[in-house]
């Protein structure tokens, strides 16, 4: 099974399409904050993420619940593809229903052997693999979609990484988006 999370209007062929909105007409009418989903242990080869995950999980504990039960229903090497507004972009500032960034740092959270790595040399980041019992893994490499000028310019190599990685530390609106695939680990 393919689930395409809060598709809204975007429908996915080959996928269920998953949204809490009736008007969006989704395959699957699911509140995702409502936890424990409808889904199977190991059902679930795929989910996509597409500009829906940042809406989701306000009290940190549904969006922890959501990523168990993530782990819950897919099986041992299934993907997940999550898209989502760069947290330093208008895209993300600007619309109320945005609950929460999501960067490639934090889920790395959700990741056993960077917890394992972490505790070993003494990091303080939160090992919520081992917390929770899930382990997801970025699959690399993870993407960062520019904005313009930005894009244009590091196309034409007037633009380092090196200088548009800066940028982005110091400045909004340099890039517009993550692309982010995890791994299930089991």
């Amino acid at each position: 099974m393919k689930l395409n999370m809060g598709c809204g209007y975007s429908r996915l062929d080959g996928f269920t399409n998953v949204d809490n909105a009736p008007v969006c007409h989704p395959d699957a009418l699911v509140d995702l904050e409502t936890l424990p989903w409808p889904w199977p242990d190991d059902s679930v080869e795929e989910v996509v993420f597409q500009h829906c995950l940042e809406h989701l999980g306000r009290d940190p504990k549904v969006f922890l619940g959501m990523f168990q039960e993530l782990y819950r229903i897919c099986r041992k090497d299934a993907r997940i593809k999550i898209t989502v507004p760069h947290p330093r972009h208008d895209h993300f500032l600007n619309d109320p229903t945005h609950v929460r960034p999501i960067s490639p740092d934090m889920l790395c959270l959700f990741s056993r052997s960077l917890n394992d790595e972490w505790q070993r040399v003494g990091v303080s980041n939160t090992p919520l693999a081992h917390q929770l019992g899930v382990d997801f893994e970025i699959v690399p490499p993870y993407f960062i979609d520019l904005d313009e000028p930005y894009k244009t310019q590091a196309e034409l190599g007037l633009l380092s990484r090196e200088d548009w990685e800066v940028a982005l530390r110091e400045r909004n609106n340099i890039a517009t988006q993550y692309r982010i695939e995890l791994r299930v680990i089991k």
